[in-house]
């Protein structure tokens, strides 16, 4: 097997790239700085160093392996771009910011990656922690919490109606069977928790349950929550917020807070979304929102 580089390992096609380049384009004539709270692969980063060169970008990720194939990316733009190994949900700039970029979709490479545990297409250990060298993982969730809150979990988090079947049967087949062998066999418990026709539809049995332990595992929702009651007042007025969400979750708590914060003015009354091209050349963009909103400027 050749031996691949952290950016070959970690190739993420950036969605809304063309929204998102656009919609900071009020930052084009000036020195910026840009705070990337989901660094990942640097994708969008590094489209918005190139379109716009008195831009600097200080980038955040939890995620060893996307901070280096993210370093790599960002190479050629030298001290224009900065990378801080941290979750957003515990930061706060030193300085403040022009703008506050967070993608919230789970990247290509997490995706596709067996041994990061994220996704049942590829079998691999229980694990969908963005960091994988600190917290609790998939299995140790779902070994740790009862019938009831496993329940509980996999409705508020996955939307899931049939939540209460599918612990019921976790929790089974843990107290018979041990722990699942991989994210598989998961997968396979949960379908079956379906009737027969209804395991054959466009989307997989399983996946609003695994959205619902990978949203608990990293806390997904409470940084988001975080980020929306913090990064106003990092921005400088006039200072941009733009925010990718993926599913109703999180463009729920992103519209409530654009719309409420007298802090914040919306610059997108509706969600950017992907044409057509794009959502048939990266079908992850299909679900794919942008908010934009601009920091008010003090009275």
């Amino acid at each position: 097997m050749p031996d691949l580089s952290a950016s070959d390992a970690f190739c993420h096609q950036p969605v809304l790239a063309q929204q998102v380049l656009e919609g900071f384009a009020a930052l084009a004539d000036r020195p910026a700085l840009l705070l990337d709270c989901t660094l990942g692969g640097a994708g969008h980063s590094a489209l918005l160093l190139e379109a716009y060169p008195q831009m600097r970008v200080l980038g955040l990720d939890q995620d060893p392996t996307a901070r280096a194939a993210a370093a790599q990316r960002l190479a050629p733009f030298g001290d224009r771009a900065s990378i801080v190994p941290v979750n957003f949900g515990a930061f706060a700039p030193p300085q403040t910011v022009s703008a506050v970029l967070a993608d919230l979709g789970v990247s290509s490479p997490q995706l596709d990656v067996a041994e990061r545990g994220f996704s049942f297409r590829h079998d691999g250990p229980l694990d969908m922690r963005m960091n994988p060298e600190q917290g609790e993982t998939a299995a140790e969730l779902i070994d740790r919490l009862d019938e009831e809150a496993l329940a509980d979990l996999i409705y508020a988090y996955g939307e899931e109606r049939l939540s209460r079947r599918i612990a019921r049967r976790i929790k089974l087949h843990l107290s018979e069977q041990g722990p699942f062998t991989g994210t598989a066999a998961l997968a396979y418990l949960i379908a079956g928790c379906y009737p027969p026709q209804a395991r054959r539809g466009r989307i997989h049995p399983a996946t609003r349950s695994f959205q619902a332990l990978r949203i608990a595992v990293n806390d997904e929702l409470g940084a988001l929550d975080r980020l929306l009651a913090q990064a106003p007042d990092w921005l400088e007025p006039e200072g941009l917020l733009a925010v990718i969400s993926f599913h109703s979750l999180e463009d729920r708590r992103v519209k409530t807070a654009f719309s409420s914060d007298e802090r914040l003015q919306r610059v997108t009354r509706k969600p950017l979304m992907a044409a057509e091209e794009e959502q048939n050349s990266n079908p992850r963009s299909r679900s794919a929102k942008l908010r934009i909103a601009r920091r008010r400027p003090p009275l």
